[in-house]
């Protein structure tokens, strides 16, 4: 026989277990939301304006439109390239520091 506790725990979680898929919180946001990190979006982008922006939720980078290699920081000026696409940038630790790492999302097929 289960303590009650852990009946009463285990009825309480399953339906937060049951939506772990849908929009939550922290992670799975949608474009315009606010957010810390690429990872909590449903796009894979959390993107700013300048550093003195708030960063929200936004759509990655489409063909020939502005784009920022992937980065370990997790929050661009410039979203990296839709899948499929290469941001061709100038990839340099200079260009990673003073943020002018920015480029053009190419087909590599063309």
């Amino acid at each position: 026989v289960l303590p009650a506790s852990l009946l009463l725990a285990l009825l309480l979680l399953a339906p937060a277990l049951g939506a772990q898929h849908e929009r939550g919180l922290i992670f799975n946001l949608e474009v315009g939301e606010l957010c810390l990190q690429s990872a909590q979006c449903k796009s894979g982008c959390c993107h700013r304006v300048n550093g003195l922006s708030l960063a929200r939720c936004a759509p990655k980078a489409a063909e020939l439109q502005e784009c920022s290699p992937k980065s370990i920081y997790g929050v661009y000026y410039k979203c990296p390239c839709e899948r499929g696409l290469t941001c061709d940038a100038d990839k340099t630790i200079v260009g990673s520091i003073t943020n002018s790492d920015f480029g053009v999302c190419k087909d590599p097929q063309d």
